[in-house]
């Protein structure tokens, strides 16, 4: 029962990352530049790059999580492959802290290792019942 919860919870928190990146990508990036609320210069040219590749870096570390989970790799569910996601999820926390102004990014990423957590936390539990 346990591995089917420490799934769904992976597949969970890696599938809210892609959907709050791709969305942070078509608010903080497609939409302004459409509008044109920035002018050109050097400013836009930094705050487009800066969330263009911090919402890819997400998007590309999502997909490639949903890729390794659904090959029924269990790297993910060992202790590096949740040493590598909590760590990687806190340094875009301290982008967020940083360069970012608004809350909804920070909270995004405070729901992913909210999501993060709990999969790791199912993993020992199922790792300790199965070795009981």
């Amino acid at each position: 029962m346990t591995a089917t919860v420490h799934k769904v919870l992976l597949h969970s928190s890696y599938g809210y990352l892609l959907l709050s990146a791709v969305l942070h990508f078509f608010v903080d990036v497609l939409q302004q530049y459409w509008r044109g609320e920035r002018p050109p210069g050097a400013e836009s040219t930094y705050y487009y790059g800066l969330h263009t590749a911090y919402s890819l870096g997400q998007v590309a570390f999502a997909v490639l999580a949903l890729i390794v989970i659904g090959t029924g790799s269990d790297f993910l569910s060992g202790f590096l492959g949740q040493l590598l996601s909590i760590a990687l999820v806190a340094a875009w926390f301290v982008l967020c802290l940083v360069f970012f102004e608004y809350f909804p990014p920070k909270l995004h990423l405070m729901i992913v290792s909210v999501l993060l957590v709990a999969a790791a936390v199912t993993s020992f539990a199922s790792r300790t019942s199965a070795g009981a």
